[in-house]
């Protein structure tokens, strides 16, 4: 294992504000909302976190240093796919997921209709089983930018082990 322990826990973090469109997308699921979310990528926010999550895991860095948002390469990008290359380098450092938590902040859209579908994609785009992919919603009571409504903010913990 080259030294590396058997077991790594990451965290991310990733927040948009709300723009001009007619929907957000949270986890792979397309909600309609009366706004879209500002971002360089397609702005799924959960998926940005859970990224962040996994390669801070791996000690591979964060998104930003794998996907910079001056590369016009990315503009536009489907964050599965952003996933799907993280998942790739998790893969060639020898690791692979072993859970995921994922929490949603924001006051609107709901997104309890949503979770069960969000959890789904999560696994999948995980290679793990969905009871061990967790995804919450919570408000912030109206508090700071995600109560004013300003934009959505995701956390996410994963925990890796070694690749067998």
């Amino acid at each position: 294992m080259n030294g590396k322990t058997g077991f790594r826990i990451g965290q991310g973090l990733d927040v948009h504000a709300f723009g001009p469109g007619d929907h957000v997308l949270i986890c792979g699921v397309s909600i309609p909302h009366e706004f879209g979310l500002q971002a360089h990528s397609d702005g799924d926010v959960a998926l940005h976190a859970v990224c962040d999550a996994l390669l801070g895991a791996a000690g591979l860095g964060d998104i930003g240093r794998h996907f910079p948002d001056q590369d016009m390469d990315w503009a536009g990008a489907d964050s599965r796919e952003l996933l799907n290359r993280v998942m790739e380098l998790l893969r060639q450092a020898g690791w692979a997921v072993n859970n995921a938590d994922l929490t949603v902040v924001c006051e609107a859209p709901r997104l309890a209709p949503h979770v069960g579908a969000m959890r789904g994609i999560l696994a999948a785009e995980l290679g793990i089983d969905v009871s061990a992919a967790s995804v919450k919603a919570t408000s912030t009571e109206r508090l700071g930018f995600c109560g004013r409504g300003e934009g959505i903010a995701a956390l996410a913990v994963v925990s890796l082990v070694a690749a067998e």
